[in-house]
């Protein structure tokens, strides 16, 4: 069996979550490859050292340029923030690597499409990471929409609400810079709940009106030190640069009306996503709240006894589940991660175009610059741009 061997940029949140899944996926699904997990990049040396040996890597460097030039990597897994994304990817690509990029694939649409154009030209896989895809129970949705269970799609009803910066004294960390992050919970979370969307209904945002707002605009440097916790020596502060909350309406190509909301403001919400789809034949609900489970209102089975119906997504012909547990044993938000490693491998080996890829990626961002530019200009609707008049300009 051949190895594909691994080197990750960034060991923070995403990249615990990457190492668990590529230390996992060999030992759950039956693969044609064998990953090693060869190298780990970050800027601190004393800290990527030890997120190496926490994390499982066989060795780390400290300048992403050395880990893409080696010989003994097949694959680079980025998992830094927006602004690095297009830079790492291209020439990882250019160097004949696999790319593996966190979402949202890029801080703004321009830098999307060279992101495409270099995935297009390049011999390798490049896919980004869109792990919500990867719930068994949100791909079981797409599977039922797909049959025609729910008949023609006519509502789509998307929220991500978090609550972890209500606090005015949380620090200005990157999250909250526009040339850092790209957007704020737009695109950190809202772009989760719009992929998700046009994945599961197999449809396209084409057009949205919406709304943005920054809550909190001023916040405390973080402290040096710790890079977390906020220090007022001085009365020092910066500039909140990115949206807090963001809302908007849009239409899908086959004619649905949708709503969504994506907010860290929202308090006492940890990590709420919700999707329901509404059918003329029926309506499909998932929360991640309740990760192992799909509702399903089937219209066309009337009775006194109708209502929604609860589906424990948890049978072994559910997708994903063979390799798991028994049935009722539930998994577990990491093992969305393994899903998507599974799924990138398997391109690999098999030479065939990752789902989502760059392409699909940059239909994403191109929903979010629509999104920004309908709320910087106060337009009523604003057309979101195709994906190949995007990539032919």
């Amino acid at each position: 069996m051949a190895n594909l061997r691994v080197g990750m940029i960034g060991y923070a949140f995403m990249g615990a979550a990457h190492s668990q899944a590529w230390r996992t996926v060999n030992r759950v699904f039956d693969l044609p490859m064998q990953i090693q997990m060869a190298a780990v990049c970050g800027r601190d040396k004393e800290k990527v050292a030890a997120a190496a040996g926490r994390l499982g890597w066989e060795s780390y460097e400290t300048d992403w340029r050395s880990l893409i030039n080696r010989d003994d990597i097949d694959v680079i897994d980025i998992c830094t923030p927006g602004d690095s994304h297009a830079e790492i990817a291209i020439a990882a690509l250019a160097a004949g690597k696999h790319v593996l990029c966190e979402k949202p694939l890029a801080n703004t649409a321009e830098e999307a499409r060279a992101m495409v154009a270099a995935a297009d030209a390049a011999p390798g896989v490049a896919m980004c990471g869109y792990n919500y895809r990867r719930v068994p129970a949100t791909t079981l949705m797409r599977d039922l929409v797909a049959q025609g269970r729910v008949g023609k799609i006519r509502h789509v009803r998307a929220v991500y609400l978090q609550d972890w910066i209500t606090d005015p004294e949380f620090p200005l960390v990157w999250r909250l810079q526009r040339d850092k992050a790209g957007s704020g919970a737009l695109g950190d979370i809202g772009a989760h709940i719009v992929d998700l969307t046009q994945f599961i209904t197999g449809q396209q945002i084409s057009g949205v009106s919406a709304v943005t707002e920054t809550f909190i605009k001023e916040r405390p440097l973080p402290s040096e030190s710790s890079g977390l916790a906020a220090s007022r020596d001085g009365g020092r502060t910066g500039h909140v640069t990115v949206d807090d909350a963001a809302v908007f309406v849009a239409r899908l190509s086959g004619g649905a009306i949708a709503t969504y909301e994506a907010s860290r403001f929202a308090t006492g919400r940890k990590n709420a996503l919700r999707i329901e789809i509404n059918g003329s034949l029926g309506s499909l609900v998932f929360d991640l709240e309740r990760l192992n489970e799909l509702e399903f209102y089937d219209a066309t089975k009337p009775g006194p006894e109708q209502g929604f119906n609860r589906i424990l997504v948890t049978e072994p012909e559910h997708p994903y589940l063979s390799a798991w547990w028994p049935p009722g044993h539930i998994i577990g938000y990491e093992h969305s991660f393994t899903h998507q490693a599974r799924d990138f491998i398997t391109a690999v080996a098999t030479g065939t175009r990752p789902a989502p890829s760059f392409g699909d990626a940059l239909q994403v961002q191109l929903v979010l610059d629509a999104v920004l530019r309908s709320a910087e200009t106060g337009s009523t609707w604003t057309e979101v741009e195709p994906v190949f008049a995007a990539a032919a300009s």
